[in-house]
């Protein structure tokens, strides 16, 4: 066998640093990397999970389930079997269209990549989820965001009106609850919005579970109106599943921007398993919420301190003035894990996010933060 010597090509002289900077987008280049810290060993309050792992019965035969699942076969792409055992289980209107994503991170994804365009805004409140800003950046999409009140968080309606009339945005996001401060936004000042807007509205409601307030049945009612949920923060997180709901015609075209295949097997048989025995996560997501109530009479109780009320699976948590980089450490020495947003907005300053635990791990928190006070 003859060998063939293959000459590498000329290599310009150049550093990574100056390859970098002629390659990389600026907004790419100035932007940190999402970080998720390291909880090991740790009690993880920090990431608005649900605490509470299967039974072991439920896990003993969805681990029969998936010894007959075959994994050498693409997924079904369209997870037919999944979206409608997530129609039923939701209540989503025959004529409204169900679109999947690997997590509602994907959807957000999608939608920028749908909609992107010269002077083609997307537009929020803040602080909220911080990946409807990194995305829009991610996609070269102007991000318009408008604060919200100072004393409680509530949407300043006029300002937000503003906004949309002068930024003729492609897609406003409103979570609801809001993430990271807890709160629902008033329902008529949300109808408002989607009115308003020109494009689509997509009301996220993620922490869904934890509330009894909703706009999915109001899809197809507003023609621009999306609504996006997850099945992470019932118990399903380490699926990677979020859907969004909206009108047909609208996600046709979204859903040319899906990478085939996006929802791997082992997840659509996961999920549709799971919520067949949905009245186990109903009974955990119940008792977050009992916990929830309990967590914030206690923190009322803490001097020093002041948490916001939430209709999430998480307490917004004001810290005393200059104290929260120290006392988000201690609770970390202390073996607590939650979630530091000092820094993240200024109307965050000397805040810290608490995800709702199991009790025993409730009371670790008050402890860890009680000895830092």
């Amino acid at each position: 066998m003859r060998t063939v010597a293959i000459r590498a090509a000329a290599i310009p002289d150049m550093s990574d640093r100056d390859a970098i900077a002629r390659w990389v987008r600026p907004e790419i280049r100035a932007l940190s990397a999402y970080h998720v810290p390291d909880s090991t060993g740790l009690i993880k309050l920090d990431a608005m999970e649900n605490p509470y792992t299967w039974p072991e019965d439920l896990r003993r035969e969805w681990l029969e389930l998936l010894q007959g699942v075959d994994v050498n076969r693409y997924p079904d792409p369209q997870a037919v079997e999944l979206k409608q055992r997530l129609r039923e289980s939701m209540g989503i209107a025959a004529d409204a269209e169900i679109l999947l994503g690997n997590g509602s991170d994907e959807l957000i994804q999608m939608l920028a990549l749908t909609l992107a365009g010269p002077d083609r805004v997307v537009l929020s409140v803040d602080p909220g989820f911080v990946m409807y800003r990194m995305i829009a950046t991610f996609a070269s999409m102007p991000y318009q965001g408008v604060p919200l009140k100072a004393e409680d968080f509530s949407l300043d309606l006029p300002a937000l009106l503003a906004a949309i009339e002068q930024y003729q945005p492609a897609v406003v996001y409103l979570a609801y609850p809001n993430n990271p401060t807890g709160n629902l936004f008033d329902e008529s000042a949300v109808r408002q919005v989607i009115e308003a807007s020109p494009g689509l509205v997509v009301v996220d409601e993620a922490y869904a579970p934890f509330t009894d307030e909703s706009f999915l049945g109001e899809v197809g009612r507003y023609p621009n109106l999306l609504v996006m949920r997850t099945l992470s923060k019932m118990g399903l997180a380490g699926l990677r599943l979020g859907l969004l709901v909206g009108p047909k015609s609208w996600l046709a075209e979204i859903d040319k921007t899906r990478l085939p295949y996006n929802i791997n097997v082992l997840t659509q048989v996961s999920a549709e398993f799971a919520l067949r025995h949905e009245s186990v996560f109903d009974e955990q997501t119940a008792q977050i919420r009992l916990e929830r109530a309990a967590l914030l009479e206690a923190l009322q109780g803490l001097a020093g301190v002041t948490p916001f009320p939430s209709d999430a699976n998480f307490i917004l948590v004001r810290m005393p003035p200059g104290r929260a980089n120290e006392i988000h450490a201690a609770m970390r020495d202390a073996g607590v894990l939650v979630k530091n947003l000092n820094g993240a907005h200024p109307l965050l300053a000397d805040c810290l996010r608490l995800t709702v635990g199991r009790p025993e791990e409730n009371q670790a928190l008050l402890q860890a933060l009680a000895g830092t006070l």
